[in-house]
């Protein structure tokens, strides 16, 4: 068994010691009297202990109805699918883990940056969607109906994001994103692309701008070799589909995504350019 901290010991000799010292000095009366005050005082603690829980808890829900009354339908909704589609892809093998809901967590905590507020908000979406049995593909086929293409690309950017923060990527997980851009109705290329990215950095962590021009010939979704017209090609139809102005209904948030998504697209065609 691995080594556990111990807890500090409990003073349940010391209540023992106390009790037969009034038991011996005030008698009976004494002794039921200390026993009464110790419910009591028990009692009370409980009462002040359930009272704090409810405050907190009242505290955290009204935070989250100000920030979510605060945002756009869209963005609400995006995030809420975008959660569901998280916790369904999480749920793949019949379980999930608390690593895997924590690494849902850290995602919008540290690549979305979110606030304490929305923090609360997402935990709150977490749990609704672990308890939901709402299948995957219904999911998808609202979110089909409900967004245009671009947010379609930018929530299947987001699902291999949070695929390759994990250490080792699942091939079932993987055959499930490749999928979610089948039934998103996302282009084959486009699909390519992203995933093109993310493989690449995994498989090349230590690549430097002196030998990353097969990275970034895979931002551009191309294979190595492409001439500059592919190039040129390539990089119009990805600043057409990945422009801010494309996503700024989704929210803030969704819109830095773009924004870093099209710096990566840019530094790609001006490596190229200066070659």
């Amino acid at each position: 068994m691995p080594y556990q901290q111990h807890k500090q010991p409990g003073c349940g000799g010391c209540l023992l010691l106390l009790a037969l010292i009034i038991l011996i000095t005030g008698g009976a009366p004494a002794l039921l009297n200390f026993v009464g005050a110790l419910i009591f005082s028990g009692m009370a603690g409980v009462l002040i202990f359930i009272a704090i829980f409810w405050g907190f808890t009242y505290w955290v829900q009204k935070k989250v109805s100000t920030y979510e009354a605060s945002q756009s339908e869209s963005h609400n909704r995006f995030v809420w699918l975008l959660i569901q589609v998280l916790i369904n892809i999480a749920k793949i093998d019949g379980k999930i883990t608390k690593e895997e809901i924590s690494t849902i967590q850290r995602f919008f905590q540290y690549n979305l940056r979110y606030s304490q507020d929305q923090m609360f908000w997402v935990k709150d979406m977490i749990k609704e969607a672990v308890a939901s049995t709402q299948s995957l593909e219904s999911l998808l086929q609202e979110f089909r109906t409900t967004f245009a293409y671009e947010p379609r690309l930018i929530l299947l950017e987001l699902v291999y994001q949070i695929l390759y923060t994990k250490s080792e990527v699942p091939e079932a997980e993987l055959t499930i994103a490749r999928n979610i851009a089948v039934y998103l109705q996302i282009t084959a290329y486009d699909q390519r692309t992203i995933e093109a990215k993310y493989m690449y950095r995994r498989q090349h962590p230590g690549t430097t701008t002196r030998d990353s021009s097969a990275h970034y010939y895979a931002v551009l979704g191309l294979e190595p070799g492409a001439d500059m017209e592919t190039i040129k090609k390539a990089y119009r139809t990805l600043s057409m589909k990945y422009h801010p102005d494309k996503v700024v209904h989704l929210g803030e948030e969704f819109r830095r995504v773009a924004e870093e998504k099209m710096k990566e697209i840019n530094v790609a065609y001006e490596y190229f350019k200066k070659r």
